[in-house]
């Protein structure tokens, strides 16, 4: 019974992270029009995803056994993993928010060290180290590529339009399905690098199944985060595109080769605002989308940490004053968060009515 618990907990999780991440990589290919339909940039998602994740084998023993270690998963810690990154996971795209599956997982991968007092230190902090560099990175890149591609617009009016426009339309369409397959090549494996990790499926069987339900959660549940990366940010012509999906792609399989989690999410949607950046400058940044976004890729890792470990104290230590005690605190910052933003929203109001009706 428990075993039939985990892997459909984890499929369900497969299918979540192919509506949020895998999604958000074709994200760019429909916002600037390469796509016009969204069925179809969703299908060509998941056939990219599904292919991608025939590779990600490296990635799979990274979540298996190297942040932790493979002797205390057991199915019961792989349901609560599983459970905790789902759980988080899906609220997000609810919210129509492309989250990092990556660091979902590894959170809830953590709150199961921190509970059991085995956790493998270094490895994560380079983990986090390189989470934090690659957006910047990609930010970094698609700026520069930005203003580049501004001069040559005004010297060149013409590559924006006729015979180039269709080329850099058909370009872009290859390098988001070359993003998806790096979609998959990443992050298949946080669906079921835990069970291979505990041993409860081999690793060529479990991407394959992991890539198939990833690539189904794509097709059917991922509109939403299609709409968020694709028209809620900025608009971008295909040239841009092509650098916004090509970017991510060559980053996400460069660290897939290295066993790395990474956050396809975050490394797509950095490049895109630095797009937006260097055509509009910082005010993209005051847009309340992006500053959503920036909220939820901090919180997001530390929800799930806080799930996986109240489970195990709940369900596995019969701790229930720790839960509690959890639970209390993070709704008391939730509550505080909120009323900052009510008087926060009511000061906004009061100045853009001159002070008071």
């Amino acid at each position: 019974m428990l075993l039939t618990i985990a892997f459909i907990v984890s499929f369900f999780f497969a299918m979540n992270i192919g509506a949020s991440g895998a999604a958000a990589a074709m994200g760019v290919a429909y916002g600037s029009g390469a796509i016009q339909r969204k069925h179809v940039a969703l299908f060509l998602c998941g056939l990219g995803v599904f292919l991608g994740s025939l590779g990600g084998g490296e990635v799979v023993k990274t979540i298996g056994s190297g942040i932790i270690p493979s002797s205390i998963l057991t199915i019961k810690i792989v349901i609560i993993i599983l459970t905790a990154a789902a759980i988080s996971l899906f609220a997000a795209n609810m919210m129509g928010i492309p989250l990092s599956t990556s660091e979902i997982t590894v959170g809830s991968v953590v709150g199961i060290g921190i509970a059991y007092q085995s956790l493998y230190v270094s490895k994560l902090l380079f983990i986090v180290s390189i989470w934090i560099l690659i957006p910047i990175v990609a930010f970094a890149f698609t700026f520069i590529i930005g203003k580049w591609f501004l001069k040559l617009k005004r010297k060149y009016p013409q590559v924006e339009r006729g015979a180039w426009q269709k080329s850099f339309m058909g370009l872009l369409i290859i390098t988001g399905f070359f993003e998806a397959f790096s979609a998959g090549m990443n992050n298949v494996a946080n669906a079921i690098g835990p069970l291979v990790g505990a041993g409860l499926i081999s690793v060529q069987k479990g991407i394959i199944f992991g890539g198939l339900f990833v690539a189904l959660g794509a097709v059917l549940l991922g509109k939403r985060v299609l709409e968020t990366n694709g028209k809620k940010i900025t608009q971008f012509s295909p040239f841009e595109g092509c650098a916004i999906s090509g970017t991510g792609a060559i980053l996400v399989i460069i660290s897939s080769i290295f066993g790395l989690p990474v956050p396809l999410t975050q490394i797509t949607t950095s490049a895109i605002i630095g797009i937006g950046t260097a055509k509009t400058g910082f005010y993209i940044w005051q847009k309340r989308i992006v500053i959503q976004l920036l909220k939820v890729w901090f919180v997001s890792p530390i929800f799930s940490l806080v799930i996986s470990y109240s489970l195990v104290k709940w369900l596995l230590d019969s701790d229930l004053y720790t839960v509690i005690a959890i639970f209390s605190v993070c709704l008391a910052t939730i509550g505080i968060i909120s009323l900052k933003k009510t008087v926060s929203d009511e000061k906004r109001s009061l100045h853009e009515n001159g002070g008071g009706i």
